[in-house]
């Protein structure tokens, strides 16, 4: 059977990969609105039987994730804004320019991409604490998270800069533009959309951000929903439908960002890959 002549096969293939792919997603939505004994049967049940939304309403009071959420935005509100704002020139700079100091820093950038932030926590808490940056444990967290995106949205942002032709700026440095200015009202165009797709998802990471909060924020006031879910777990866990229903609200903003914007995602992450 000729599989290129048969696009349903291609099709199926792809609906079922994907139903697995989603299934976690799925037994999270649905186990949240199960009851505590329905969660245990066995067999497991795949719809519940007398689903009990009124679980979201409890989370969301008196489990107080409203500010939860609100540290979670302006986290990731704050790493997105200083991770474009330098990330976008250091790229700029990486695509335009090569010498030998110049793929020094890149692959000095590509090295610190592979470092996990487990590994990089303790250093940065012993910095700012010596910088006095603890007493703005919010700015810290930014701080730190911030440098930890900053290779990713790089390495990215950096090709959409390399499929801008230089015939451009020069062209507009012969019409009297300066660098900056052939920069911002020539080549910054042309590439916004690669940088917004950075930026977008610089932010669906740092709005999961979890190590660097549960290290350096002890006040419970200023900690991102990620420290807040931590509450609910411990080593008699039993109140697992609301565990979920937290996790559900917590992800679906996210899950709703990347499905309304899953096109422009998708062109802006392919926009380097052809000159």
């Amino acid at each position: 059977m000729n599989m290129v002549k048969r696009p349903w096969v291609w099709f199926g293939f792809a609906v079922f990969f994907a139903a697995i792919y989603l299934f976690p997603l799925y037994w999270m939505y649905v186990t949240a609105v199960k009851t505590q004994s329905e969660i245990f049967v066995s067999p497991p049940t795949f719809w519940p039987n007398d689903p009990d939304f009124g679980v979201y309403s409890y989370v969301w009071t008196d489990r107080n994730m409203a500010p939860y959420l609100w540290n979670s935005v302006v986290i990731a509100s704050g790493v997105t804004a200083l991770t474009v704002f330098f990330g976008t020139g250091c790229a700029y700079v990486l695509a335009r320019y090569r010498n030998a100091w110049v793929d020094v820093g890149l692959f000095t950038i590509l090295m610190l991409q592979v470092l996990p932030a487990s590994v990089m926590v303790t250093p940065l808490f012993v910095a700012f604490n010596q910088l006095g940056l603890l007493n703005w444990p919010r700015s810290a967290v930014i701080l730190g998270a911030a440098a930890k995106a900053m290779p990713f949205f790089v390495v990215l942002t950096r090709a959409a800069f390399m499929s801008v032709p230089r015939e451009l700026e020069e062209a507009a440095l012969v019409d009297g533009n300066s660098r900056l200015g052939a920069f911002t009202s020539i080549v910054l165009p042309l590439v916004r959309n690669g940088v917004l797709v950075c930026a977008i998802l610089t932010f669906m990471s740092a709005f999961g951000e979890f190590i660097y909060s549960k290290s350096i924020i002890q006040d419970p006031g200023l900690q991102p929903a990620s420290v807040g879910l931590q509450g609910f777990l411990g080593p008699n866990s039993k109140d697992w439908n609301a565990i979920m229903a937290y996790s559900a609200i917590y992800v679906t903003p996210i899950l709703a960002i990347f499905v309304l914007l899953q096109r422009r995602i998708v062109s802006g992450l392919t926009s380097g890959a052809l000159k």
